[in-house]
């Protein structure tokens, strides 16, 4: 077997680096891809509080999917992602931007999140997939005036799945709570209230509201608490930080087989909870929904 001069060996070493280089970069491209866009200024929600009038808002359903913002050119994610969707699933759509949820039904957050965060897309994924369309960010004017202009845009794309989210007045807390309850009955997360007078404006305020029969929010996970009895040898309870450091055990809600493979150390999961403890500042009731996997996803710090 031949040997190399020692005399080349600098060179040798210095061409292999540059190969693994190049090998390193370009399978990071699709990573890079994947995340080149800027987080888009979305309109935020607050809590419904009922001191609110309820007849200057529009009411609908708060859909369980992903968040996603068509700027004319691609789908980017809240997290300013850029979800890969097929050509066909975006071809035709405006130049115009659009506000609304990549959605695969009620109960099927997991194959929303699973679906849009693919670097290659899968067709057979995304023909179960729906864009629910509820606003026009560059449209002006008021909520009221942008109904009509968001009508016809969608109407425009001819496309089944491409739907406006229905948008209903009540005049009542009593009907909204019946609404409320009809929405949870069929499968639903909550209702979305859009303030009529409003323009599209980026960031949290009461131009936008949501209403759900419970609170949840997201924690990383950053340990695990051992199995006792049934579940002796598996997960007993993940061990959690909020984004704003404080960290407590979430065990309850955690299935068999997520006992069993938890979500990994660093992973962002979402909880249901009942009101904060108001010395700790620690969620009451805490229960495990689901991992959130979507792309580009941020958590927010919740107060008491």
């Amino acid at each position: 077997m031949p040997v190399l001069p020692s005399a080349l060996w600098p060179q040798s070493l210095n061409w292999l680096w540059r190969c693994l280089l190049c090998a390193c970069l370009f399978l990071s491209l699709p990573v890079l891809a994947q995340s080149a866009a800027q987080p888009p200024p979305l309109m935020l929600a607050h809590i419904w509080r009922s001191n609110l009038p309820l007849q200057d808002y529009w009411v609908s359903e708060k859909l369980d999917g992903v968040r996603g913002y068509w700027n004319g050119r691609q789908l980017i994610s809240r997290g300013g992602q850029v979800i890969t969707a097929p050509s066909w699933f975006t071809q035709g759509w405006p130049a115009t931007p659009m506000d609304g949820e990549l959605w695969a039904g009620h109960g099927h957050f997991s194959h929303a999140q699973a679906t849009t965060a693919q670097i290659q897309p899968s067709d057979t994924a995304w023909r179960r997939m729906q864009f629910m369309v509820f606003d026009l960010p560059a449209a002006p004017g008021s909520f009221d005036q942008r109904l009509p202009q968001l009508k016809q845009t969608v109407d425009k794309i001819k496309q089944p799945w491409v739907q406006i989210v229905a948008q209903q007045k009540l005049s009542s807390e009593a009907q909204l709570q019946a609404l409320l309850n009809q929405v949870v009955k069929d499968g639903g997360e909550g209702l979305m209230l859009h303030k009529g007078s409003a323009p599209y404006r980026s960031g949290r305020s009461d131009d936008l509201l949501k209403l759900k029969p419970f609170d949840d929010a997201e924690a990383k996970v950053i340990g695990y608490k051992p199995g006792r009895g049934q579940w002796l040898g598996m997960t007993g309870a993940l061990i959690v930080q909020s984004p704003q450091g404080l960290q407590f055990a979430l065990g309850t809600g955690l299935s068999a087989e997520q006992r069993k493979n938890p979500p990994p150390l660093g992973s962002w999961v979402t909880y249901r909870y009942q009101g904060l403890h108001e010395k700790s500042g620690l969620p009451r009731f805490a229960r495990f929904m689901r991992v959130r996997d979507e792309p580009g996803f941020q958590p927010e710090a919740i107060t008491p």
